[in-house]
């Protein structure tokens, strides 16, 4: 089993229709027919949407998002309209909201991968590539890989895990051109990322890109560049053989394999909530990421 622990009901909000709750964001639409993006303080782990909140965490994702939008607006353009909260909704929506043009969505996640880890080291130790793509030999994990790879993936419901797929099932699913475009644009933002965590002493190990057409202009959405798309590494602690620590919820998933927990994640039981100690540093990890990479303190 997997999912949500205890799904939250919609927040009734006049003049929005809720369109979907996802496992951070609830999606609603206003009646110009924009979208309008919260995100919640919710965490997932181990496939799971836990029954204890991070505090801030929305509005770290909701700021670190806008701040890599402006970041990448140069390159590809995105779908922010705006962040006004919406008349009539709860004054806890304030710094979590993001009102969105409707795009018609990609159906793939486009991911880019600069190092070796999660799915792609798993794929690699069986069989030198990452979603089909050749790999020397050598490498282990956490190591930089020759050259940035696009490695898209399919979008998962909640609970399930998204699957890596080769490039051409990605030119299958929206065409050869519209794939390549894709592509570009996926590697042109990592790359920009990439050297902008640089020089920041983060390394951006891998990230996660949604995409959609406004008519025929591809355009950057959702979240873009935060500890729940991407993998941040410290760049002064990096040693390939090992796992990394990482600026995201791993103090979450530590804990919850840990006997402490009490939890057996082969069986059907949902996980426990969380101690007060493990939601205090995942916290500090989410801020901490947002304060190093924006110059920004957070407040």
């Amino acid at each position: 089993m997997s999912g949500f622990v205890e799904k939250p009901e919609p927040v009734q909000v006049p003049h929005l229709t809720h369109l979907h709750t996802g496992k951070v964001r609830d999606l609603y639409q206003n009646e110009d027919g924009d979208l309008v993006m919260v995100a919640s303080d919710r965490v997932s782990a181990h496939d799971w949407v836990l029954p204890t909140e991070i505090p801030d965490k929305g509005r770290v994702l909701t700021r670190l998002s806008l701040w890599w939008f402006d970041q990448l607006a140069d390159l590809i353009p995105n779908h922010v309209l705006g962040t006004d909260v919406p008349e009539g909704a709860p004054a806890d929506w304030e710094g979590r909201t993001t009102v969105c043009k409707s795009l018609r969505m990609v159906p793939v996640e486009c991911v880019a991968r600069g190092y070796l880890a999660g799915s792609g080291l798993a794929e690699y130790e069986t069989s030198r590539t990452v979603c089909g793509l050749a790999l020397p030999e050598g490498l282990e994990n956490g190591s930089e890989l020759p050259g940035p790879l696009f490695t898209p993936a399919t979008k998962a419901a909640v609970g399930d895990h998204d699957e890596n797929v080769a490039y051409e099932e990605v030119a299958r699913q929206v065409g050869p051109e519209a794939a390549a475009e894709l592509r570009q644009a996926t590697l042109a933002a990592y790359d920009r990322a990439r050297d902008i965590a640089k020089d920041r002493g983060i390394i951006l190990a891998d990230t996660k890109f949604e995409f959609g057409w406004d008519g025929d202009v591809l355009t950057l959405a959702d979240e873009v560049l935060t500890p729940d798309s991407s993998r941040f590494w410290p760049a002064d602690t990096w040693q390939p053989g090992r796992s990394q620590p990482s600026f995201d919820k791993q103090p979450i998933r530590d804990w919850l394999v840990s006997p402490e927990s009490g939890w057996d994640r082969a069986s059907e039981e949902p996980p426990p909530p969380l101690p007060e100690e493990v939601v205090a540093a995942t916290r500090a990890r989410y801020i901490e990421a947002y304060e190093r990479l924006t110059g920004v303190p957070w407040s």
